[in-house]
């Protein structure tokens, strides 16, 4: 079986998970600087299966668009033209950098450890990824 990626986006920053070969659980694969991206992407997808992409949609807790919305949908937009045969899933990522900051806390994270955003991104990613796995498989 496949795993599935999720991607956190951000203008400067992007925290990605993956689940394990049987999608049972999501872990933090990696943060990257947004510029290099698709690059990291291409060598990920050389070397492992991936059957879909979940990319983390911003949303205001009312469900309008935030100022990410336009940069996520033109990441995506990339996105499906640089791998078109890959399924990508939009889910709704909502307060996930708030409950990130709580997990790391909750886990024990050093200050100095939450203070790198690309840390952040990474757990960001892996709740964006477990919701979707929860919500859908």
């Amino acid at each position: 079986m496949a795993r599935i990626l999720a991607i956190d986006y951000g203008a400067k920053r992007t925290g990605l998970a993956v689940t394990d070969p049987l999608q049972i659980i999501s872990s933090p694969l990696e943060g990257v600087h947004t510029h290099i991206l698709f690059d990291f992407l291409k060598g990920y997808f050389g070397q492992e299966e991936v059957e879909k992409v979940v990319v983390g949609w911003p949303t205001q807790d009312d469900g309008s668009d935030t100022n990410n919305t336009p940069l996520v949908r033109a990441f995506v937009n990339r996105f499906k033209k640089l791998f078109p045969t890959m399924e990508v899933v939009l889910h709704d990522e909502w307060g996930t950098s708030k409950m990130a900051m709580q997990s790391m806390i909750a886990a024990g994270a050093k200050r100095k450890d939450r203070r790198k955003k690309i840390n952040v991104d990474k757990v960001s990613a892996t709740l964006i990824l477990q919701s979707y796995l929860e919500a859908n498989l």
